[in-house]
């Protein structure tokens, strides 16, 4: 038990607990995470950080990002004390690691990079769409470069580059963030909740059994691998894939290479997907706007191209049927997302009882709960109280969503350390030779063969009938 207790499952626990509790003051009119060091698109680099709240207007962006260096090194300094790590140790090398880490975050936020095609500022003409989430991209290439060209540099960072333990952490944080937009939408409109939670379960379990049998039975990979893959394209790649990963113990490269893939073709979905829509479905928008959140796998991804279509249907910008294209749209994502827990305690079952099952016989009890990931019982209860907070009093939604925007913050830096740590642990020729290639092609197969057009029957059988003017 001891040893259960003092692990990084734990300790992600515990961060991500003690940054939503800070964040709560704001609810006594205290705001104590508003120094944090948010990172914006940018198009000169002095603009690119500016603290998480205006009321620490006071403050520059690099002061706010060395508070926010500051406050992570003293708290990840003395997790390392409760992992028996030796916290000097960790802190020389966690400097250099979140140095190194942030750069390539911002750099990721460029606006040429990381603007969307209804989001470009003035002066941009073209831009590549990644949203902010290409600064996962570039750490993740910049810790392939170190870990491939320069390994003892890789070697040197061990004791700070714990990607479980920041992706972890990250996901529990999610969950306020998940939360408080769950309760914001079933105040606004019971209907589209009920019928974007209906249509994503019954997505859900059509995408992840095809994909899983695809990989496994036509191009031959392994579960390790297939259910990662499964998670990946059926949700939201990074959060899904991580949380699968970790309920069937596979190595942590995996689920951040499917992720990686994830949020390159949710560029190309971006792109497509709501002219098409537009051209298949010009008197169905509530449909369209369904089928963005179906079919696009990242949450910024699938946001923008909810606002692109509407964008199309309704070209005036004050017209209220936006809104609730808008809104459709987030719900359906938001509710895929929510789907992750329930999904890891599923697989956990599945692969303690039939997978790597024991000789016994039965229900292994004890083995499912040793295999659970427990960050996934953080992620839950940090939903559940944003959720009942949000959703019996409204009231305090508006400052709760100020908070969770604070505690967001810390749950970004978490997951950009956690793609730059796996690309200083990952041997890319080892990767290559696992079939890297052959996992770009089952996304493909995937995406296009079935995942986006199922999503379109989903979304009509839902969604066709309503009026994006309100709720018939």
């Amino acid at each position: 038990m001891k040893s259960w207790f003092r692990s990084e499952d734990v300790l992600a626990v515990l961060l991500g607990i003690l940054l939503i509790a800070l964040s709560l003051g704001m609810l006594a009119g205290i705001n104590l995470l508003g120094w944090s060091a948010a990172v914006k698109e940018w198009t000169s680099f002095s603009k690119a950080i500016a603290p998480s709240s205006s009321s620490y207007a006071n403050i520059t962006g690099w002061g706010a990002l060395g508070a926010t260096y500051a406050f992570l090194l003293v708290v990840l300094s003395g997790g390392a004390i409760f992992l028996g790590v030796n916290p000097k140790q960790f802190a020389i090398k966690f400097t250099l690691l979140f140095a190194i880490a942030f750069l390539l975050w911002i750099l990721g936020h460029n606006s040429y990079i990381a603007a969307t095609p209804n989001k470009r500022p003035v002066g941009v003409e073209w831009s590549l769409g990644l949203t902010g989430e290409a600064g996962y991209i570039l750490a993740l290439l910049g810790g392939l470069l170190i870990g491939n060209l320069i390994p003892k540099w890789a070697d040197w960072f061990r004791e700070a580059a714990r990607p479980e333990l920041f992706i972890k952490a990250g996901i529990v944080i999610y969950g306020a963030v998940l939360g408080i937009k769950a309760a914001e939408e079933s105040a606004r409109a019971g209907a589209i909740l009920f019928r974007g939670l209906a249509a994503i379960i019954e997505a859900y379990l059509i995408y992840w059994a095809l994909v899983y049998l695809i990989a496994r039975k036509l191009f031959g990979f392994s579960r390790e691998w297939a259910a990662p893959l499964a998670s990946g394209i059926s949700i939201c790649g990074v959060t899904a894939a991580i949380t699968t990963g970790a309920a069937i113990r596979a190595r942590p490269l995996v689920p951040v290479m499917v992720s990686s893939l994830v949020v390159v073709f949710a560029v190309i979905e971006m792109l497509v997907l709501p002219s098409l829509a537009h051209t298949l479905l010009p008197n169905d928008p509530m449909v369209a706007a369904g089928w963005m959140g179906l079919a696009v796998k990242t949450d910024g991804a699938a946001f923008s191209s909810g606002e692109i279509t509407a964008a199309l249907y309704y070209p005036d910008p004050a017209d209220p049927s936006r809104k609730w294209m808008a809104l459709t749209t987030t719900t359906v994502k938001v509710f895929i997302d929510v789907f992750i827990g329930i999904w890891a305690l599923i697989l956990s079952a599945i692969w303690a009882w039939k997978i790597d099952k024991r000789k016994e016989g039965g229900l292994p009890l004890l083995e499912i709960w040793e295999r659970f990931p427990k960050f996934v019982f953080g992620y839950a209860l940090t939903f559940g109280v944003f959720f009942a907070l949000g959703f019996f009093d409204p009231s305090e939604a508006p400052i709760l969503k100020k908070a969770t925007d604070q505690t967001d913050v810390f749950r970004r830096i978490f997951f950009v350390l956690t793609f730059f740590s796996i690309g200083l642990a990952t041997n890319i020729r080892r990767l290559w030779a696992e079939g890297l290639g052959r996992l770009a092609l089952v996304y493909v197969v995937s995406l296009f063969g079935f995942v986006i057009w199922i999503g379109l029957a989903i979304s009509y059988l839902f969604f066709h009938g309503m009026s994006a003017g309100g709720v018939k």
